[in-house]
């Protein structure tokens, strides 16, 4: 009876760095990571003062006090402009990496999933252009040999 070596702590865990998604996944996150510190500075830098034009030219700036007088040692302040910031700077990057990302990706992929329909469905036209000319050769096969028996 020969028993099955387990394999280290050391080799699972260089099997599992080696698979491509973890490769792919690291990079993804260096990228989005990247991506996020360009959205925010344009969203600091752009939208922000853009929308702080109607009020103060920064949005962390907007709050409400539910409890005192902003500011105060009593208040409790909402701090609205800075969820405003942050929801803003979520759809910018929404918006870019469906644009820019998603949407393109899935135009690709749609295109390639109807040529490989034409050519399946070519190849289908093929075999069934192929099935009707031997059953035409069969149909004269069987016409001449009931011809030279007659």
């Amino acid at each position: 009876m020969s028993e099955k070596k387990k394999p280290s702590v050391w080799e699972g865990f260089k099997a599992f760095l080696m698979r491509g998604n973890v490769i792919d996944l690291a990079v993804a996150v260096v990228i989005g990571a990247a991506f996020t510190n360009i959205v925010n500075a344009i969203v600091k830098g752009v939208i922000n003062p853009l929308v702080g034009a109607f009020g103060t030219k920064d949005l962390e700036g907007y709050k409400s006090c539910i409890k005192g007088t902003c500011p105060g040692p009593d208040s409790i302040e909402i701090l609205w402009g800075s969820v405003l910031s942050a929801a803003l700077s979520f759809l910018i990057t929404a918006a870019v990496v469906y644009f820019l990302m998603v949407l393109p990706m899935a135009k690709y992929l749609a295109k390639k999933a109807d040529r490989d329909a034409a050519k399946a469905g070519v190849h289908e036209t093929l075999e069934v252009s192929e099935l009707e000319v031997l059953k035409e050769i069969r149909d004269l096969m069987v016409a001449q040999r009931g011809s030279g028996q007659a």
